[in-house]
């Protein structure tokens, strides 16, 4: 039955949309071995911090791949967030969690919070394509997955390729916490897909940042180059 319905249905990849071998998930040999992988979380500490330097704090800062325009990464994304493949989220979370948790900085993360989405296209979408990347980030890192406390007030259009100053005036007042106790003292990882100009964490933490004695850190999937 397997068979006939690989015949019928087969996999492709990702990021090509070539027929998968059976010892290929998700994506191709070939476009595994051509993503833009960063290793900042390795070789370049600072690089993620710069998109947020001097607006915010964070203490650990890293993205797994980089982001092109019309590059692979941007196809992977497409076919997480509006095509319903949240097995990438999961497949990604356990990439970067698997890193993550050989980095002492990065052991020290007691909850790892989502960016959320706004609650109409939640309901739409039928998940938030950050979600199982997130999770798999925390199981990784032995960590509380927590994605009820940052909660979206207003509903945006995509932001990927909005400016600065523009995102950051839509984005102020988009976000607000549902409580703070729980968390008081805690080492918060944010997550996302891909981070831009910064404006939608630095949205996100502006509100986290009010929890007492709070450390934040980042992980996202991709940067935008």
């Amino acid at each position: 039955m397997k068979n006939l319905l690989n015949l019928l249905f087969p996999k492709v990849c990702e990021a090509c949309n070539t027929v998968l071998t059976d010892n290929e998930l998700l994506l191709c040999t070939s476009c595994r071995h051509h993503l833009p992988v960063t290793n900042y979380h390795f070789d370049d500490i600072e690089a993620v911090k710069k998109v947020v330097y001097g607006r915010i704090k964070l203490e650990q800062a890293t993205a797994l791949l980089h982001f092109s325009k019309k590059g692979i990464v941007q196809q992977i994304l497409h076919n997480l967030k509006y095509r319903g493949h949240e097995a990438i989220g999961e497949f990604f979370g356990k990439w970067l969690g698997a890193e993550l948790a050989t980095i002492e900085a990065y052991k020290q993360i007691d909850v790892v919070v989502p960016v959320p989405l706004y609650k109409t296209k939640l309901r739409k979408r039928g998940y938030n394509q950050v979600a199982k990347f997130g999770k798999e980030i925390a199981k990784a890192l032995n960590a509380e997955y927590n994605d009820t406390v940052l909660i979206k007030t207003k509903a945006t259009k995509t932001q990927v390729f909005k400016g600065r100053m523009k995102r950051w005036n839509d984005d102020g007042a988009l976000f607000n916490i549902s409580e703070n106790k729980s968390l008081t003292g805690k080492h918060i990882l944010l997550v996302d897909d891909i981070v831009t100009t910064g404006a939608t964490v630095e949205a996100c933490a502006s509100v986290l940042l009010k929890i007492d004695d709070i450390k934040l850190s980042l992980a996202t999937l991709a940067i935008a180059d």
